[in-house]
Formats: C-alpha cells, sequence, structure tokens
C-alpha cells in the first residue's frame, strides 16, 4: 500500500494556487465539509503506533508530504531511520533539497519537485528565485549521487502555455526532466466564476496537449524511447492492454494518507475533513482499510474506465457548478480521444521493435494524479 504521511502544514513558498485557496474557502463556509480545528500543525502522533500500523503491510510505501514536509526534515531522517518501511518518496518544493544530505536523498525510490516550467513561469507563481533554487539543488542531489526516478511536477493554470513548458522541462540547457508530470488548477475551489479558464482550455490547453501527444509520438519513433510524460504513460498503457482504471492517483483504494495526530484518510488534499476519515494508525489493519469510492456523476460516465473520476476530493466537496466541472471533463475526453487516435502508431512502432510495451511501465501510485 502507498500512503502519503503528512509531516507538517507549514511551507516556506506561498504558492498562487496552494491548497491554502481550498482551506479558505472551507473555512468561509462555502461548503458544508466539516474541518477539524484542532488538528496539529506537525506530525505529533505516537511512532510506535505508526510502526505497527505499518508492520502489518508486506509492502509499505511512504510519500512524505506537507505543506514542505522538508520544513520538518528531522522528521523525515527518523522514520527513515526507524520504520519498517524500504521505500520512501517525497513531493516537495525542492528549495531544501540540498539540506537533508546525500543517505536520505539516495534512498528516495522517487522525488516529486514542483516545477511550472521556465523561469520566469515558475517564478510567477512560487517566488523570485525558485526556479534557480530548484535547479541548482537539483544539481546537487545529481552530484550526490541520486539515481531514483526525479519527476518534475507542475501546476497548470491559465498563464501556461501546457506545450512549451514541458518541451522546456523535458529539454533544456540547466537539468532535462525524464519524467514530468502536470496536474490543472481547477475544481479545488470555488473560484471558477473569477477566472477565465474555459477560453484558455479551450483555445490553448487542449490544442497543446494534442501537439504534446504528437511531439510524444516523434520522440518514440526518432529516438526509440517513451518519454515519461505521465499524463500519457499510463493511460496509453491502459489503453493498451484495454484496461480500465479506477481513481488514477490510487486514492481511496491503493493510496491513503496518514494526517498529523494519525487518522487516516483517503487523500492528502483531505487534510481536517474528518467526515472523510476512515481510521486511526492505532486502531486501524492496513489489510483492511475500506474503500472509498467515486458517489457523484462520474459513476455514470462512459469514458468512467479511462479517467477514473479525476479527484476524490472534488468528488466530496464539489466546489465548481456542474456546467464547470463539465469543461473540465471536456479536457480528459479530448485526451482520451487523441491517444487512442495514436494507438495504431504507437502498436506499429511496438511491432517493429522501436520500442517495447515495457517502455511504458512505471511505479503506479506514486503521487502522480495521471489525469490533469
Amino acid at each position: 500500500m502507498f500512503y502519503h504521511l503528512i509531516l507538517t502544514d507549514e511551507c516556506n513558498l506561498c504558492c498562487t494556487y496552494c491548497r491554502g485557496k481550498a482551506f479558505e474557502a472551507l473555512a468561509s463556509g462555502e461548503t458544508d465539509v466539516a474541518i477539524d480545528e484542532s488538528l496539529p500543525p506537525d506530525f505529533s502522533c505516537d511512532s510506535g503506533d505508526l510502526c505497527r500500523f505499518l508492520e502489518k503491510d508486506v509492502d509499505p510505501c511512504i510519500t512524505f508530504y506537507g505543506g514542505e514536509p522538508l520544513m520538518r526534515m528531522d522528521l523525515v531522517r527518523t522514520i527513515m531511520d526507524t520504520a519498517p518501511v524500504r521505500r520512501f518518496m517525497i513531493q516537495t518544493n525542492g528549495t531544501l533539497l540540498d539540506q537533508l544530505g546525500s543517505d536520505y536523498v539516495n534512498r528516495m525510490e522517487t522525488l516529486l519537485v514542483s516545477i511550472d516550467g521556465p523561469r520566469e513561469l515558475t517564478d510567477m507563481h512560487r517566488g523570485a528565485g525558485t526556479f534557480d533554487r530548484v535547479i541548482r539543488n537539483i544539481g546537487t542531489i545529481i552530484a550526490g549521487g541520486y539515481r531514483g526516478e526525479l519527476i518534475a511536477r507542475m501546476t497548470v493554470t491559465e498563464g501556461t502555455d501546457i506545450r512549451e513548458a514541458v518541451r522546456f522541462l523535458a529539454a533544456n540547457r540547466y537539468h532535462s526532466f525524464g519524467s514530468i508530470h502536470w496536474q490543472i488548477d481547477a475544481d479545488f475551489t470555488g473560484d471558477s466564476s473569477m477566472r477565465k479558464f474555459s477560453r484558455w482550455l479551450s483555445t490553448r490547453y487542449i490544442p497543446g496537449v494534442r501537439d504534446l501527444v504528437g511531439d510524444w509520438m516523434e520522440i518514440m519513433e526518432t529516438e526509440g524511447r517513451v518519454p515519461r510524460w505521465y499524463p500519457f504513460l499510463q493511460t496509453t498503457l491502459d489503453l493498451l492492454q484495454d484496461r480500465p482504471s479506477r481513481l488514477r492517483c490510487g486514492c481511496g483504494h491503493a493510496n491513503y494518507t496518514i494526517m498529523t495526530d494519525g487518522h487516516i484518510a483517503p487523500c492528502p488534499v483531505m487534510i481536517g475533513m474528518k467526515d472523510a476519515y476512515i481510521g486511526h494508525i492505532g486502531s486501524s489493519d492496513p489489510r483492511n482499510l475500506p474503500v472509498v469510492e467515486m458517489t457523484g456523476s462520474c459513476r455514470r460516465c462512459d469514458i468512467l474506465g479511462f479517467c477514473g473520476g479525476r479527484c476524490l476530493y472534488a468528488d466530496i466537496v464539489r466546489p465548481w457548478p456542474p456546467e464547470e466541472k463539465a469543461v473540465i471533463c471536456s479536457s480528459v475526453r479530448d485526451l482520451r480521444d487523441v491517444l487512442a487516435s495514436a494507438l495504431p502508431g504507437i502498436r506499429r512502432l511496438i511491432d517493429s521493435g522501436k520500442i517495447r510495451m515495457e517502455d511504458f511501465s512505471h511505479t503506479r501510485y506514486n503521487g502522480c494524479e495521471i489525469i490533469p
């Protein structure tokens, strides 16, 4: 099982699209979700309870999460030294990566580092100097021997040219990322009426994704490799194998979140949403955690097997009205259609030996939502 372990609510950046927007919406009473105001800001549950809980899982994988988890790198080190876990990942803004130490960084199976594309775009949303700091720290950990998977984790919003940003991260003079994932900043807070989201999605994002699929195919054809662009990678593998998917991030069925007080929730964004809690590490068995299913209109959708439902948090909170959510769904449908149209060419490349089916393999539930 995969577990997001929330170490702290503290962060050293103030990004424009942070989940703090979600807290503002919840606190303002815009939703009916009950929030536990007593949740401690830092991980403070009994370490023995955590170890006993994890010991019952045959292959637990911990993803350190926050806030910015490296604000509590003392906890990262302690847990990595004492927990009965062999697999570790982290989602980080990357600004403190140089301080954790290579002994710990190099034990991480996966690093998901927040970066949105070129310097100007990244700094516009994450703060001046962030891009250079992150790139410098990536250089430091690679020089220190890191050889695990390093995923550039983008947040995409109306200021993003998706094709330009992905192509930059995949090939630039600073550091070229072999693995890239992106998530659209949409349907997390009740801000749809204040944005020009629909126009951007239809005129820039969807055409950009179509062009990116063409770029992806061209790299396969000319270089004989499959770039690990996660919104394409897992979905295409499942299309090739005619395999439907549940919620692709794994939340509520393969990926759970441990809150700072030890309560267990299906999703790391559900911080403090006490009505969504499904147990506690002091009393729950990881082998018998409840499965949490989608409950809204996604259950009746004809592309549910491709999409998986996109977001469990949004399914519960429903911050955008149905007509605005339908706009997001149109991008998912278009993604499905353009990837489906690429399948004959991909199968031809596999049959010719230019690429292999194994080139699409990856660790599922590694923190990538897959469906943007």
